[in-house]
């Protein structure tokens, strides 16, 4: 792989020339198409999935069969996760899906877990970074646990709006529940109770952020 392409990887810049070139020679283009399951906890270790385009979303499923939204991926986002039997000795049992269709590098286990072993910079960096991951599962836990759905959807529309910098979300109930952690039915009664309260405006596929401030007092 062309090694300027690879330059967009945030470690890339700390890596001697010796370890870009292994990169280069191991890191692969794969496009996901929406829906398809690209890991899951049951699957070999793949490597170090960067984002290119699209969407990932990382989420896990409970014994009763519900699965909860841990957090979502975008481009130029590290999906850390995939790597984590490099990091050892981290267990966390995930699935990556891809919410929209997707372009990522994969850069391959064996390389990936040698960069590991001798550069320091990488795995400072790799820790931090999964450290940062944590915290993200332990913000959506709390928000499940210990926050009303009110407060939890008024965060999760602002989260989005100051994302993408647009009022405008394109997203149906049925994305908003999986997101949210909820079912389609209470986000449809929540979204119902922001608009009658001047809010959001909705219609089918489409919700507006009307008062964003009105918003941010729920938090």
């Amino acid at each position: 792989m062309d090694g300027s392409n690879l330059e967009k990887l945030p470690f890339w810049k700390n890596l001697t020339e010796d370890e870009k070139r292994l990169i280069e020679r191991n890191t692969s283009i794969q496009h996901f198409s929406k829906g398809k399951l690209i890991l899951n906890s049951d699957e070999a270790c793949k490597g170090l999935i960067f984002v290119l385009s699209g969407e990932l979303r990382i989420s896990m499923i409970s014994q009763e069969g519900r699965e909860i939204t841990l957090y979502r991926l975008y481009p130029e986002e590290l999906c850390v996760l995939s790597a984590s039997c490099i990091l050892q000795p981290i267990t966390f049992e995930t699935i990556t899906t891809a919410t929209k269709d997707c372009t990522v590098w994969l850069i391959h286990s064996s390389a990936f877990e040698q960069l590991m072993r001798q550069n320091l910079y990488l795995r400072c960096f790799m820790y931090e970074l999964l450290c940062n991951r944590f915290s993200s599962v332990v913000w959506t836990m709390q928000m499940i646990l210990f926050q009303g759905y009110d407060r939890r959807l008024a965060a999760f529309l602002i989260t989005e709006y100051e994302r993408t910098g647009q009022k405008t979300l394109q997203m149906t109930h049925e994305q908003i529940a999986q997101y949210t952690n909820s079912a389609r039915e209470v986000v449809a009664r929540m979204l119902k109770r922001f608009a009658s309260e001047g809010y959001v405006a909705f219609k089918r596929g489409t919700i507006t952020l009307i008062d964003i401030d009105g918003l941010k007092k729920l938090l």
